[in-house]
């Protein structure tokens, strides 16, 4: 069982890390800090709304590095980068909270059955797509992508506003049935290769889908914080390792703040009622899908 002493003491071990290859990798840190610091907020607040609500801090990262004029590689590969710190510190922080005080919860009994059927389909969908990546030299031009998944969310963001009257009648179901592996299966797949092109999209299609199927919404938040997580991780490696298009000072700073954001999150979750989380999930995925436009 992961305890919090514990578990505070292995983000402040990721946060050590980060900032030791900082020191050693980086010829001049004080000019880093000064001229990429602002990053750790940029990591921070990210990480908090996409452990929050499972649906990745993309939406923050994503616009804000098309600013800076990065190529669509860099782009990608950097937001995937920040988000290996804080989906995999938000992803540690609910398995710490399930294992610590949910494992009792019926709700939350069908956890490793939800994670068995999404993180291996999910990490498919990542490679799949990244395999025809690879092929044409890295992220193309994904204009249309981005309307589709972008109009996508804007629908299911006025689904889960028009759903939130009917929470007061809800009863969370416990079970997940046959057809729903197979649909987290399915989404997952999906989900996947959108996020090898957008660096966002399992975590919301997982999160919504348990949401709308009327399971517990905290329990729907952490499956897709955790299978975010994996996914993030297995897409990682083609940008950091062969295109080299991560950019990393970005990273060191926004990473570190994501860690941080990703112990936050939970408390974030935990301080809304139902509803309301519902409401502010709905209103992140509503941003999301605005983000995602190519405006």
């Amino acid at each position: 069982m992961l305890h919090k002493l514990a578990l505070y003491k292995i983000h402040l071990f990721l946060v050590t890390i980060w900032l030791t290859a900082l020191i050693l990798i980086m010829a001049d840190p004080l000019l880093l800090v000064i001229e990429y610091g602002a990053f750790a907020f940029l990591g921070l607040l990210g990480a908090i709304f996409a452990n929050a609500t499972g649906a990745g801090g993309g939406v923050i990262f994503v616009p804000f590095f098309n600013q800076l004029a990065f190529d669509s590689n860099t782009t990608v590969a950097t937001s995937l980068a920040i988000q290996c710190c804080g989906m995999t510190a938000g992803a540690l922080t609910w398995w710490a909270f399930y294992r610590n005080t949910q494992t009792r919860n019926q709700d939350w009994q069908e956890m490793n059955t939800a994670l068995v059927f999404t993180v291996p389909f999910s990490i498919a969908g990542m490679l799949i797509a990244q395999y025809w990546q690879s092929k044409q030299g890295g992220v193309v031009d994904a204009t249309q992508l981005h309307i589709g998944f972008g109009v996508f969310s804007i629908m299911l963001a006025f689904a889960l506003f028009a759903s939130v009257p009917l929470l007061k009648k809800q009863v969370f179901l416990q079970k997940l049935t046959v057809i729903d592996r197979l649909m987290l299966s399915m989404l997952s797949i999906v989900g996947g290769a959108i996020t090898a092109y957008l660096s966002v999209g399992v975590g919301e299609l997982i999160a919504v889908y348990l949401i709308i199927r009327r399971f517990n919404i905290t329990f729907a938040i952490a499956v897709a914080v955790i299978i975010s997580a994996f996914t993030v991780w297995s897409g990682i490696t083609l940008h950091a390792l062969l295109l080299e298009s991560v950019y990393w000072p970005v990273v060191m700073f926004a990473g570190a703040g994501a860690i941080a954001g990703g112990m936050l999150a939970k408390h974030v979750v935990l301080y809304f009622s139902a509803q309301h989380l519902k409401l502010f999930f709905a209103a992140w995925i509503l941003l999301l899908g605005i983000g995602t436009l190519p405006l």
